[in-house]
């Protein structure tokens, strides 16, 4: 029972940073999963995608409630992605699990550094004018979509911030759009695991409930959040989580090794939030939300 509650705090905890970013539930919850819950990384990712059904249908529909999705773009990343997703999760199914650990903590790790890396620049680029092409939509989607599934999570990471750091459309649309288009990710990547991994899915089953409850109470918290959210500082802190967890899997860094990492993403996470407060105050914007930016300006920090 102790278990199952941590689970659903994860859920909650995880689900608030994920529809406030646009990342992190997925490879949040493996995580704590694999940690707590001692599954496999397929087993884990199974039980991730089947509670994402609930959770990723709520985080849209609270999203288009508040303005935040943008339909096109939801159609040309949806659908690559759905496609990316059911390849990731039959390719993860089919391998043993001592195969597939160190690759889900190496693709975890990465994600990680990049959630890092990314946020401690502080700074949201911003471009005006232009769409994106539907098969630049389409590569991102079916990328994002296999290494969500494969990895445990990953699509919010890597769409996410790729559309960020574009800049082509404001940050909590960005946000919203990548969370509703996760629902018909989520559902394939499921799919797949229900092909492969149908009978850890059924005996996960109270593990699944209770990341979803917990998903479900947070996401329209969240879909709000996004516009009080300083997106640097959180981003930082998933990463270093991601990559403090992780990469332990694959390099012998030891304790040490491991809370050198975790200063040092925690230290990253908080020159980024400055940055991201310096900037924006000099542009005379608030300094925690992300929705407000005026369209075609860009915020820099040198």
């Amino acid at each position: 029972m102790t278990t199952l509650l941590l689970i659903a705090l994860a859920g909650l905890a995880a689900q608030l940073v994920d529809g406030g970013l646009g990342m992190g539930f997925g490879v949040t919850s493996t995580t704590i999963l694999i940690a707590l819950a001692g599954l496999g990384p397929a087993q884990a990712s199974a039980v991730v995608h089947t509670a994402e059904l609930g959770t990723t249908l709520a985080s849209g529909v609270s999203h288009w409630r508040f303005g935040n999705v943008d339909w096109k773009v939801v159609r040309r990343l949806a659908v690559p992605g759905a496609v990316g997703a059911f390849a990731g999760a039959t390719v993860l199914s089919s391998l043993s699990t001592e195969a597939a650990a160190p690759l889900t903590a190496t693709i975890l790790s990465l994600i990680g550094v990049n959630l890092v890396w990314r946020f401690s620049r502080g700074r949201i680029r911003r471009e005006g004018g232009g769409e994106h092409s539907r098969g630049f939509l389409g590569g991102l989607g079916l990328f994002g979509g296999f290494i969500d599934a494969s990895g445990g999570g990953g699509w919010g990471p890597v769409t996410t911030s790729t559309l960020m750091t574009l800049g082509r459309t404001e940050p909590r649309r960005i946000v919203g759009t990548v969370n509703t288009a996760e629902f018909l990710v989520t559902a394939a990547a499921t799919l797949g695991f229900v092909i492969g991994l149908w009978d850890d899915l059924v005996a996960n089953l109270a593990a699944v409930l209770a990341l979803l409850i917990g998903g479900v109470i947070a996401a329209p918290i969240a879909a709000w959040l996004v516009t009080r959210t300083n997106p640097a500082a959180l981003g930082g802190i998933v990463g270093t989580l991601l990559v403090a967890l992780n990469l332990p899997k694959v390099l012998p860094l030891g304790w040490g090794g491991v809370a050198l990492l975790v200063v040092l993403g925690l230290a990253l996470s908080w020159v980024g939030y400055r940055r991201s407060v310096t900037a924006r105050a000099a542009a005379g914007e608030p300094v925690t939300g992300s929705t407000s930016e005026p369209q075609g300006q860009e915020v820099r920090v040198r």
